[in-house]
This record gives structure tokens, sequence and C-alpha cells, in this order.
């Protein structure tokens, strides 16, 4: 095993302007020369801290790994229009990321939205992805998981500690992810808010609710599948949460079907989207990632 150095916040500037921040794990100078850096891309309302432990695994493995955040999330800036909480400004902010990173090709883990970016950026420009782990998301998604989503996204009750935003995710979500232990819904929870001059803030911009104005009752989701398509020349890891309410079981199947290369695996007791904090999830994908480039 190789030995891992600390992660580096680096911070861009966008296109517009607004200043975008990503987590850069160095391959370790001790490491296997020659592997393909990991670029690892959040969910909708998530950051880049989500893959602090996968990165610290995947790094003494010998790889260099970046952890992106979106505009409006994490340490990145949050926008003033709310109307750039777009899908195709964030694909170009991610291509700015990676230009300023020198990564030109790379293994992609991508929660929820952030494998949605990952489909995205194979059908754009094929060459960029090697491989790819999506982590509880398909190019069709489950309209009943996108109404909950819209619930929550962007309101955030009074909360007055830490503990007591433990307590109400465990309250909200503990049905669906059973399988997850008190410690790991400690972690999670700092990893969603932040305790700022005696309050607890979500660790995003609340505006962000915007970019599901479009989910509504009788409006069916658009599907993705041409863009799923142009990942099945690469090797796919496919992740559900065996409670998930955004892929279902039968667009999981028809992902294995229509890709030759894609190896399926089932996080019990968890729902949309695995926490990536067990450590049988970070193995699998550890695993993964050992066999390709």
């Amino acid at each position: 095993m190789a030995s891992a150095q600390e992660p580096i916040s680096r911070f861009i500037r966008a296109a517009d302007g607004l200043r975008l921040h990503y987590f850069d794990y160095p391959a370790p100078a001790d490491g296997e020369r020659g592997l393909l850096p990991v670029v690892c891309l959040p969910g909708l309302a998530r950051s880049a801290d989500d893959f602090d432990r996968i990165a610290r695994a995947l790094q003494a493995d010998g790889r260099r790994v970046l952890a992106l955040d979106y505009r409006g999330r994490g340490r990145s800036d949050w926008d003033q229009d709310s109307r750039r909480y777009d899908f195709d400004v964030e694909q170009d902010d991610i291509a700015a990321q990676l230009s300023d990173a020198g990564v030109e090709q790379a293994v992609f883990i991508g929660t929820s939205r952030g494998g949605l970016h990952t489909m995205r950026i194979a059908a754009r420009r094929p060459n960029v992805v090697r491989g790819a782990v999506l982590n509880d998301i398909g190019p069709k998604i489950e309209h009943a998981g996108l109404l909950r989503i819209k619930r929550y996204v962007g309101r955030l009750p009074p909360i007055p500690s830490m503990r007591e935003a433990i307590a109400l995710m465990r309250m909200t979500a503990g049905v669906d992810f059973s399988g997850v232990s008190a410690k790991e819904w400690e972690e999670y929870a700092r990893l969603t808010f932040v305790e700022k001059d005696g309050k607890v803030l979500l660790r995003y911009d609340p505006e962000l609710s915007h970019t599901l104005d479009g989910v509504k009752p009788d409006v069916t989701p658009e599907e993705h599948w041409d863009d799923f398509d142009a990942l099945s020349h690469v090797p796919i890891l496919a992740i559900r949460g065996s409670n998930s309410d955004i892929l279902s079981p039968e667009v999981f199947d028809e992902m294995a079907r229509r890709a030759p290369r894609l190896e399926q695996a089932l996080v019990d007791g968890q729902g949309h989207a695995p926490l990536l904090l067990d450590q049988p999830t970070i193995s699998r994908i550890a695993d993964f990632i050992h066999k390709c480039p």
C-alpha cells in the first residue's frame, strides 16, 4: 500500500467568474505509475466531502483522486442567479475543473446527479470516461423518487444542534437506511449540515430547490438511454440501494442487458443513494477500479 498525502483544496474561476472548488488527492509518490485518475461527482445537493473515505482508499491503492464541488455546494461559491444551477452549466464547470487539474481521461464515480453527468460526459466526449461507477442512478429515474426529493431539497426546519440534525435524519430516512450504523449517521449528518453562529445550516444553497421546478406529478421525467449507451464500451459498476426509489430493479437489470461490461452491486439496507461509508461497498468499488486501466 502506497503512502498517501492529505487532499489539497483547489479553487478556480468558472467561465462566468464564479469560484469553484475541488479536492485533489495526489497519487502517492511511491505508487504505481500510469494509473488513470478517479473523478468523483456528487449528488444534487451533496458535496465533494461525501467521497473522502473512498478517495483515501483509492489513493492508498496508488490513484490520484479528484472530488468536485458543483457551484452552490460545498466550498464552491453560491450563484446569485439560481437559473445557473443548470445541468449544462455544471457540465461546463466540470470540464473547467478537469482542465485545471490536467485530467484528460479518468475513471468516474458518480452518485445520483453525478452519474447523470458521467453519462453525459461519455456522450459528448467519448474518450474522457474510461470506466464508471454509477451510484444508484440509471437512465430512467423513478417519478415517485423525484417527487420525494423535491419535497426536501432546500427546505430545512430550524435545528438547534447537530445532535438534533442527526436525530432528524434518522427519523426521516431511517426506514430506508436501516443498514446504516449510528456512527455512519453521525458522519453523514456532518457531511450534510454545518454549525455556524449557533445555527445548523445546509451545506448548499437552498436555491438549488429550483432545479426541481420541472418535477411535477403530471410530468414524466426525461430518460437518458442514449447517454447511458455511450458508456457501453467501458467497464461499469452499477450500484443500487436495496430500498432505492430512484433506480428500480427493472432499470437496473436493463442497464446490465444493454452494457455487457457492466457489473452490479446491491447495497442492502440503504436507499437513495448509498452513502459510500461502509467498508464492504468501499472495497467493492476499489476492487472494480483496480481492474480499470
